[in-house]
């Protein structure tokens, strides 16, 4: 297993985080146990949570895997989604922050979380609100570093520019979908995330399951992509662009003697700018398929094959732009 600084920070994550949103669900707490094991005694460091998987319970799992090795792990987990019924129960208000921190240090028995994150934009809160009650938790030493997920560019931009403005603490991580299958990413965000030095842990890594390669062109009868709803649903990923990208892994993973969840996580964790794909695993059998993806690199024909077939369409401003850029690249 290898290790990235994350973002601007010194803080050392594994190429691989394992995510922990079916633990207590799909995945029994003692299966869930052994996977986290099996992790850390690989060299794995990384774990993602959040306060509102199975309603609190991923995390109560977590916290019982990692109570003996909690100076190995980077632990993060997240705050903005609905914990209480009542107005202040959601968002990212101080008052929502201080309630949630003190529940996800309970409920994972520990002193600090190495990472919170503002799971979602929060419109009904200032962002100078969010960031300075992030930056006192920082200082009070129960929060070591701040990140976000699911943020449009602007919104992360802003974030940046009010925590240097206030010589708040900074978020040093986005957490996005990110994939062979939505690259959406690369538009913007991807660009300012190498710009500001903001470290990248996809989530969604395999397209919620659609480059395993269980799935073909009919319509799956069992499976996750079954759901009606979401960005892993059978009517977002069930398209010839994406059936193309697949072909593609499929014959990668035949070429290379993997498998093809192993050749879709190894493409993204050696892609410029990502420091740790967040993978998740329902069972045992599944978690050692995809921790198989560490460890080694695709040839470089092979990877920019699956680039170039993944890649998403010229378009306005960077197709104007690049006519126009300086091919001159920073040496520091």
């Amino acid at each position: 297993m290898e290790y990235r600084l994350l973002g601007r920070s010194g803080l050392a994550v594994s190429e691989l985080c394992l995510g922990t949103m079916s633990f207590g669900n799909t995945t029994s707490e003692s299966d869930s146990i052994e996977m986290v094991h099996r992790f850390l005694d690989r060299g794995g460091n990384f774990l993602d949570t959040a306060n509102v998987y199975v309603a609190g319970r991923s995390e109560e799992i977590v916290g019982k895997a990692i109570k003996d090795r909690r100076s190995q792990v980077v632990l993060a987990t997240k705050v903005r989604f609905a914990t209480a019924d009542h107005p202040n129960g959601v968002g990212v208000s101080r008052k929502h922050i201080m309630d949630c921190v003190e529940a996800s240090l309970k409920r994972l028995d520990t002193d600090y979380i190495d990472l919170y994150q503002v799971h979602v934009w929060d419109h009904a809160t200032p962002i100078e609100e969010t960031l300075r009650a992030l930056d006192d938790l920082v200082t009070a030493g129960k929060v070591r570093y701040i990140g976000c997920s699911n943020f449009y560019s602007w919104q992360l931009m802003k974030s940046l520019a009010v925590s240097d403005a206030n010589r708040y603490v900074r978020f040093v991580s986005l957490q996005p979908q990110y994939s062979l299958v939505s690259r959406e990413m690369d538009r913007e965000m991807m660009p300012l995330c190498l710009e500001e030095n903001v470290g990248v842990i996809p989530w969604a890594p395999i397209g919620g399951g659609f480059l395993t390669g269980r799935y073909t062109r009919e319509e799956p009868v069992s499976g996750r992509l079954t759901a009606k709803t979401g960005e892993s649903s059978w009517a977002l990923r069930a398209n010839e662009h994406n059936f193309e990208v697949l072909d593609a892994v499929l014959a990668a993973a035949k070429e290379l003697g993997k498998t093809p969840a192993q050749v879709a996580l190894n493409w993204l964790i050696h892609r410029k700018g990502i420091t740790s794909p967040i993978f998740g695993a329902s069972t045992l059998e599944q978690y050692e398929d995809n921790i198989g993806a560490a460890g080694w690199k695709m040839p470089q024909e092979t990877w920019d094959k699956l680039d170039a077939v993944s890649a998403l369409p010229s378009e306005y401003p960077k197709r104007f732009i690049a006519k126009f850029e300086r091919p001159i690249e920073r040496q520091w």
